[in-house]
This record gives structure tokens, C-alpha cells and sequence, in this order.
């Protein structure tokens, strides 16, 4: 019999996906559980397994286009009967399948694929649900007799950045869903597309620019250009920059550090800690450790914007910045002030290790409320970082550097260190800012030779 494969739900918020790249072809044998196709979400890039055996009749998405989740992908011939929704598929990888009630499991008649209905929400930078942006992106379904009102969050941010009224797009997706494509093509075949019969509230006080439009329409290269397409996370990433400026109201500081003593200290204890635990001693647990310890100081720090009111993150989960083959990750170690330096080495570690393989599950990226990026590593001395939406603030550790600084009013040359911050200032103002760099500037110069690894 023929069953139509769907595009597997991750999570609420993540309402849609872009298919990568199909690991089989039209009439291709196909075992149950084998990887079958590709996914990019905004969250992770993973494989999704094909639920029962057979062969493949046609793909209906094609690479590189985005769909919303639960649409149909591909049509399979197959005498299996499909997954029993009470055992979840051992060999799945998707990390949600795995830990998914049979209640949240629905297969409707004729289609294959995990439906996961009472999940978590999954924010952008992998919120729980309390977090403004699952709130953001969740929309009530419609009537079942009326016109398809949920758009992706991709779609809603073009219409609104284009000043385009969406109820007067027509849809040429499944069910008449509106794509970025449609709304593009209305940008360009109405000559007054920039008006909309309804006044749009601006995301702030002051217009932005509509930075995705022009990219996204195409142009024929001149003599002298080369248009590279972009990748499904390439565009994500871009996505997420935009929402990221266009919706926190960005602040910026940044204060010297003298980790003359944590340099010294490091030297003497790092080549015994890779002997004993098999991993490098870098910086970065040193620095994590600073950082979650002065969040328990600064808990505004470690918050998110919820319109009326400010959502303090209990847990304090540190998202790692990690230039992966595919592009920028952000890995997180979740309870990151359970953990000691070693720990914090070993955790760090792993995460990016396994982003550089391609081989972070939804869970290795959900659920970070503060985000570490080491620039330093880059030569860079200075930066100002872009804010993981929705979380408070973002921290950069810059590259250490011998300079001649005053100590007890004489010359002395010392390894000094920037931190540059990034931080939501509608959370916080230049005090509670101030007092946080302040705090993990204490704690670093303070790092040497009594500092406890384990």
C-alpha cells in the first residue's frame, strides 16, 4: 500500500522546517528507522528516520524548501503496518520521540509521522513555556471552514518589515497556508504593496529598515558579482539576527580584566588535567564558572522579557557560541552552576565537539538563558554581540593580551582580558549591567593557584 510520510512535529513553537538534502531518491529501497531525509529547523539540523520499510515512490518537498511541520514530504510503497504509536521508534533521532506519551502521539489514517501535541514549547534559543517568544509564535487554529490564519514566524516578520497587510495575500501553499514566497511575489506585482488597509504597530518607536526583503528578492549579478545561495541555516541564522535586533532594545559595555594569576595558574595544572580527564583546559570553564556564579548574584541577567512583566530563569543554563561546519551553534550545558571547572571542561567539551560533527540533538540546544561567545579565539579584542533571543544578555570573552598597565602606581606588564556585553535594556539599565561585569571581573582576577578544579 502507498502512505504519505509527514514532516515530524518537534515542538510547538517550531512550526516549520527546510529540507537539507534527501539521503534516498524515488525508488530507492528504504528500511524502517533509516535515516531518510534531512531537516533544518531554527533549532537543530537532524535526520528523520522513515517509520516503516519499503520503497520510495515521490518526494513532495523538495531540498531547500521550507514547509510547515506536519506536511506531507514523501509517498512510500510499503506492506508494514505503520508504527504502533505506543512504542515510539527506538532508533529514532529526534530527541522529543524518545520521551514522548502515547497520548501525544497521533497517526492519522493514510500518513505516517510523529505527531507531538503535548510537548514543551521550544524558543528560539530554547525556551521552556513560560518563555515570551513560545507565547510569540503560538497561534490558535482556525475553523476548519475558515481561511488558514497561522503564519510562520519567516512569513509574519517579511509582512511586517514590508508594511504588506496579510490577509490580502493569496496562498499557494498546502491548504492555501501563505508562503515567504507569496508574499514576495505580492511585494513585487502590487505596486502599492507598502500600504496596507490596516495601520501596523512597529516592533519599536523608531522604523527598521526592511533588511530580509531586499535579500530575499532576486537580482541578476553584474560583471563584477557573485550571488552565493543561501543555505537553510544560513538563512535561519539571518532570520534570527533580525528578530534579535528588531525586538531588544541593545546595550552595550565592556570592562578589562587582569587574568595574569588565572594564566599562571592554568599553565601549571593543565598538562596533569589532560593526562587525567583526556580534554584540553581551556578559559572557557574558568570564565562559565565566573559567569554562573555572578548570576546568582544578578538574577535580571538571567531573564527574559514578557511584555508586562520580567520572567526570571531559575535554572541557569549557558548557551556556548560554536562556529559549526553549517554555522553559528549555540550548544547549551544545562545547570551550569552544578558544575566545577572540571566539569564545566569535560561538558564544554562534548557540546562542541558535537556541534562541529553535526551531531547536536533539540535537547543540547533547548532551554539556554545565558549565552558565552569567546571571540578571543578569533584574535578579536573588542566586539559587540548580537543578543539570543529572547534571553537577557550575551557576553563575549576577547583575546588575552600582555599590555603595560599601572599597579601601585609603577608600569607593569600584566595579561589582560576584555568582556564586551550585550544586554536587553528594557531588563536592565548601565547599574545592574555595570554590577555584573564587575562581578565576574572580581571572580577571574581573583582565579590562581587556590582555585578548586574539582
Amino acid at each position: 500500500m502507498a502512505i504519505t510520510i509527514e514532516l515530524p512535529h518537534v515542538g510547538e513553537s517550531v512550526v516549520e522546517g527546510t529540507i537539507g538534502k534527501w539521503h534516498k531518491q524515488p525508488g530507492d529501497k528504504v528500511k524502517r528507522y533509516e535515516p531518510l531525509v534531512e531537516v533544518v529547523t531554527d533549532k537543530v539540523t537532524m535526520d528523520v528516520p522513515s517509520p516503516v520499510a519499503g520503497s520510495l515512490l515521490k518526494i513532495l518537498a523538495q531540498e531547500g524548501e521550507t514547509i510547515p511541520m506536519g506536511a506531507p514530504i514523501a509517498e512510500m510503497e510499503t506492506t508494514d503496518a505503520p508504527p504502533d504509536s505506543t512504542a515510539p521508534s527506538p532508533a529514532s533521532t529526534s530527541p522529543a520521540a524518545s520521551s514522548v506519551s502515547p497520548q501525544s502521539v497521533s497517526q492519522p489514517g493514510g500518513t505516517t509521522g510523529y505527531l507531538l501535541h503535548d510537548v514543551g514549547p521550544v524558543g528560539p534559543t530554547g525556551g521552556g513555556p513560560n518563555d515570551p517568544a513560545a507565547i510569540e509564535f503560538v497561534e490558535p487554529a482556525p475553523p476548519a471552514d475558515a481561511k488558514p490564519a497561522r503564519h510562520s514566524p519567516a512569513v509574519r516578520r517579511l509582512a511586517n518589515e514590508s508594511n504588506v497587510d496579510i490577509s490580502q495575500v493569496t496562498g499557494s501553499g498546502m491548504g492555501g497556508r501563505i508562503t515567504r514566497d507569496d508574499v514576495l511575489a505580492y511585494i513585487k506585482t502590487s505596486p502599492k504593496s507598502g500600504q496596507s488597509s490596516q495601520p501596523m504597530t512597529p516592533v519599536q518607536a523608531t522604523p527598521t529598515p526592511p533588511v530580509t526583503t531586499p535579500s530575499a528578492i532576486s537580482v541578476e549579478p553584474g560583471p563584477d558579482e557573485e550571488h552565493v545561495t543561501l543555505t537553510p541555516v544560513r538563512r535561519m541564522i539571518a532570520d534570527a539576527m533580525v528578530r534579535s535586533v528588531s525586538q531588544i532594545p541593545h546595550a552595550w559595555s565592556t570592562v578589562e580584566v587582569d587574568v595574569t594569576n588565572l594564566v599562571a595558574f592554568r599553565s601549571q595544572v593543565r598538562d596533569e588535567f589532560q593526562r587525567r580527564e583526556g580534554v584540553d583546559l581551556t578559559y572557557l570553564p574558568f570564565v562559565i564558572k565566573a559567569v554562573v556564579e555572578s548570576l546568582k548574584e544578578h538574577p535580571t541577567l538571567n531573564a527574559t522579557w514578557g511584555g508586562d512583566k520580567i520572567i526570571l530563569k531559575k535554572r541557569i543554563n549557558i548557551g556556548i557560541a560554536v562556529a559549526a561546519p553549517v554555522g553559528l551553534m549555540v550548544p547549551v550545558i544545562h545547570d551550569a552552576d552544578r558544575l566545577s571547572i572540571a566539569g564545566l571542561a569535560v561538558a564544554g567539551r562534548d557540546i562542541v565537539m558535537r556541534a562541529r560533527d553535526n551531531k547536536l540533538t533539540l535537547d543540547d540546544v533547548q532551554g539556554g538563558t545565558f549565552t558565552l561567545n569567546n571571540t578571543g579565539a578569533l584574535g578579536s579584542i573588542i566586539s559587540q554581540p548580537i543578543i539570543n533571543h529572547p534571553q537577557a544578555a550575551i557576553m563575549t570573552t576577547e583575546a588575552i593580551q600582555k599590555r603595560p598597565v599601572v599597579r601601585d602606581d609603577a608600569i607593569a606588564i600584566r595579561s589582560m582580558m576584555n568582556l564586551c556585553m550585550s544586554f536587553d535594556h528594557r531588563i536592565n539599565d548601565g547599574a545592574e549591567s555595570g554590577g555584573f561585569l564587575q562581578a565576574v571581573k572580581s571572580r577571574l582576577e581573583s582565579m590562581g593557584r587556590d582555585t578548586p578544579i574539582y
